[in-house]
């Protein structure tokens, strides 16, 4: 009875804090029976479909963004018609993956000038982020980066006028006036008009009215914020310029030919008309019966 038995142990052992069987359930709880996947697969990180603050359509709507090939469609509409949650859901959904880092939109200008939105999906948003190593010296002291100092370019060139006439640049000073209350983003400074003003005079002077020109330099414009308006505005003054108009010629009107002055045989009263004539008109037309009645105060010319 006094022999102690050094196989069992004498009291039974805690599993560790960090263990993680001990929330495990006894004979409960999911277990896999997975394959190993070849062709058609993306990976998954447990950040994502683990993620104590995303819902699960968003999660879900991610691990989708994710398995598709570059290029699918992935606006609201394009997804709205694939998953029954409508809309609404599917847009909420999308602002919570932005706010997480999942997803990001960018928005590109095209080689035809047109403005598109990218949607990129992020299987790793935090990856770029590294956090400092503590190496136990004091940090060392990075002197700022000298700042670059933008030089504005300058003003693509606008069409020059064959005609500087006051009244012409003056309305053409006017009409860039009031584009800003077409559109607030229009508004322009003293520079940039004085540079605007020849091209405007020269749409002007090709018979082109100012509600045309208004409405060719306001219509269309990118929703997205204008920086240089001004260069906007020269590069639609120069690509929309109208031609000039066609040359109007004066019809060439032949004057008809001024024949000598005369006397008539019949009646003796001066008329104008060819060599072969002889006659006036009115003797003419009573040719055969009696003379044409002399005007009162008619003069023959053989007694002047």
């Amino acid at each position: 009875m006094d022999i102690q038995n050094t196989s069992a142990p004498p009291r039974a052992q805690s599993a560790p804090a960090d263990n993680p069987t001990r929330t495990r359930r006894q004979g409960g709880g999911i277990t896999h029976d997975n394959t190993h996947h070849t062709t058609r697969f993306v990976v998954i990180g447990n950040h994502l479909v683990q993620h104590k603050e995303l819902s699960l359509l968003a999660i879900g709507l991610s691990c989708h963004l994710q398995s598709l090939p570059t290029g699918a469609g992935a606006d609201i509409k394009s997804l709205a018609a694939r998953f029954p949650e409508g809309s609404t859901r599917i847009a909420a959904a999308l602002r919570e993956l932005e706010a997480h880092g999942y997803l990001r939109r960018e928005r590109h200008r095209t080689q035809t000038g047109r403005i598109v939105t990218r949607t990129v999906s992020c299987n790793q948003p935090h990856a770029s982020r590294r956090e400092p190593v503590d190496t136990g010296c004091p940090p060392a002291k990075r002197t700022p980066p000298p700042q670059r100092r933008t030089v504005q370019k300058a003003l693509p060139a606008v069409p020059q006028p064959s005609s500087t006439a006051p009244a012409l640049l003056q309305s053409a000073i006017d009409l860039l006036a009031t584009l800003r209350r077409h559109d607030p983003r229009l508004l322009l400074s003293a520079t940039d008009t004085a540079h605007l003003v020849p091209g405007v005079a020269a749409w002007l002077e090709r018979d082109v009215a100012p509600g045309a020109v208004r409405h060719a330099l306001t219509t269309g414009l990118p929703d997205e914020p204008l920086r240089r308006p001004a260069a906007l505005l020269a590069h639609r003054l120069t690509d929309r310029l109208p031609p000039p108009p066609p040359f109007r010629t004066q019809s060439a009107v032949v004057p008809p030919p001024r024949h000598p002055l005369q006397n008539c045989e019949g009646c003796d009263r001066g008329f104008r008309a060819s060599a072969n004539e002889d006659r006036c008109r009115d003797c003419r037309t009573t040719a055969g019966g009696a003379p044409p009645r002399t005007p009162p105060g008619h003069v023959p010319s053989h007694t002047r």
